[in-house]
């Protein structure tokens, strides 16, 4: 196993920027070091944040085409570059290899889309008196702060700064601690297609540290969000402390409910991967499985048997299942497996035996499914973030909704029938962002609307419907 060894630092002004501290970016499969970061912090912060707001000064004034072709420029580097982007996803986030390529691949989608679609984003003319001429303007807020989560850097980072480039803002990120590299990365490639020195900036480093203060600076007008629910919670009591809009996607305790017309064979394999993609660590995961009485025992048996066949190992040697994030992480989903009271595990639960000798000492866990498990324990309302299922039953569709509205989120939900009457009816009370009929999205694609309803978080990104939270709109009044 050949990882590259790097020296992470913050990318400012489009110039590295190292800090006076560092600390260890660790690959979650081995264990071994993969170079140290910069610990960048509130000096770094302000120092990115008055890079962005001199940018934006000249970026704000570009014209659409200007910025439409910038942003499609990006995403040709990008994958001219995919596969060294690639590889510094899966060392970092020990995800299996074809994943990463599909997050390359997908985080240069949102520069091309954005490229193409803020050409036809425009205000509206607001017919009033005939002596009046209204109109709206869509213009940007100036700075945008990026705080994104370790699960999917390239994805989470490229959706947030090609909306706000092609509004014509300039951004500042602070990628994970765990997960720096392909954002910096990302920061260069961005910077070498000619965007204005200091549009877009990353700053490494502690999430307490970085991170809160790229929460409160005075100088970020707009921030977004992407964690867990606890921490979203402070970013948004920071933001409302200085009035700003922020964009949130916070946990889930997504649901799977297969009723008894389902194609249950054909279901199996979209069940599963909604379970082990990122090895679970995925606010989207379809970590619930709800089925019907008369097909739960067929259901349990077939995906139990699929899980077993999930091949486990290093993510560059692209398995079907990588590490979890870090040692930590296992620990926690190891916590939620001792605490199941009644329930039973089928499959899984353990950490995977077998493995190449310097494997050992990995992350991982094996795909786990949890049967008859109470729908108000611990591990049915709480967000597992590892390669973990939870399967009860219901007798009836109105059972079925109520169960899948048991928690405190509703970020994505899929159903699995084939009586179309009753997927329209049932996709109308489940109360989740985004609704999928026989297959599973896990977020979804670029040009659909993705957040979440109760605790999952507010906002949108994703989709045309991106561009109204990254901009404000200006009515002008014109006498005639």
């Amino acid at each position: 196993m050949n990882a590259q060894i790097t020296q992470t630092t913050s990318f400012i002004g489009g110039r590295h920027v190292p800090s006076l501290t560092t600390y260890a970016n660790v690959d979650p499969a081995t264990g071994e070091h993969l170079g140290d970061v910069s610990r960048g912090g509130a000096d770094e912060v302000d120092r990115a944040v008055k890079a962005a707001a001199r940018a934006q000064q000249e970026w704000k004034r570009s014209s659409t085409e200007q910025r439409s072709k910038l942003l499609v420029t990006t995403a040709e580097v990008i994958r001219a570059n995919r596969d060294e982007m690639a590889a510094l996803e899966s060392e970092d986030t020990g995800k299996p290899l074809t994943q990463a390529y599909a997050d390359v691949d997908v985080c240069a989608r949102y520069f091309e889309f954005y490229g193409h679609t803020i050409e036809s984003y425009y205000g509206r003319s607001i017919p009033m008196a005939e002596d009046m001429h209204v109109y709206t303007r869509r213009e940007p807020y100036g700075v945008t702060g990026h705080i994104v989560a370790w699960n999917y850097p390239l994805q989470l980072i490229g959706r947030a700064a090609a909306t706000s480039l092609a509004t014509g803002n300039a951004a500042v990120a602070k990628p994970a601690d765990e997960t720096p590299r392909s954002t910096v990365r990302l920061a260069e490639l961005i910077h070498s297609v000619g965007f204005p020195a200091g549009a877009f900036n990353v700053v490494t480093g502690k999430g307490s540290e970085a991170g809160a203060a790229l929460a409160a600076h005075p100088g970020i007008a707009h921030l977004g969000f992407v964690g867990s629910t606890q921490v979203g919670s402070q970013i948004a009591h920071a933001a409302a402390d200085r009035v700003i809009p922020t964009v949130l996607e916070l946990g889930g305790k997504s649901a799977n409910i297969v009723f008894s017309d389902a194609d249950v064979d054909a279901a199996i394999p979209s069940l599963v991967r909604s379970v082990i993609q990122n090895a679970g660590q995925t606010c989207s995961a379809g970590s619930r499985l709800i089925v019907a009485q008369d097909v739960h025992a067929e259901v349990v048996e077939k995906m139990a048997a699929a899980m077993e066949k999930v091949t486990i190992g290093y993510g560059i040697d692209d398995p079907m299942l990588g590490p979890l994030i870090s040692t930590k992480q296992q620990s926690r989903v190891e916590g939620f497996l001792s605490d199941i009271g009644n329930a039973q595990i089928v499959t899984g639960g353990t950490r995977p035996e077998g493995l190449a000798e310097d494997l050992v000492g990995g992350a991982f866990i094996t795909p786990t499914l949890v049967d008859n498990v109470s729908p108000g324990s611990r591990i049915a309302q709480e967000e597992v973030f590892g390669p973990v299922v939870v399967a009860m039953t219901f007798g009836d569709e109105e059972e079925a909704i109520s169960l899948a509205n048991g928690t405190d989120y509703g970020l994505v939900s899929a159903l699995w029938t084939q009586n179309i009457s009753r997927a329209h009816r049932v996709a109308a009370e489940v109360e989740a962002g985004q609704i999928f009929v026989n297959t599973y999205g896990a977020g979804g694609g670029v040009e659909l609307p993705f957040g979440g309803f109760k605790k999952s978080g507010y906002g949108r990104e994703k989709s045309i419907e991106a561009f109204d939270e990254y901009t404000q709109t200006k009515t002008v009044v014109v006498k005639l």
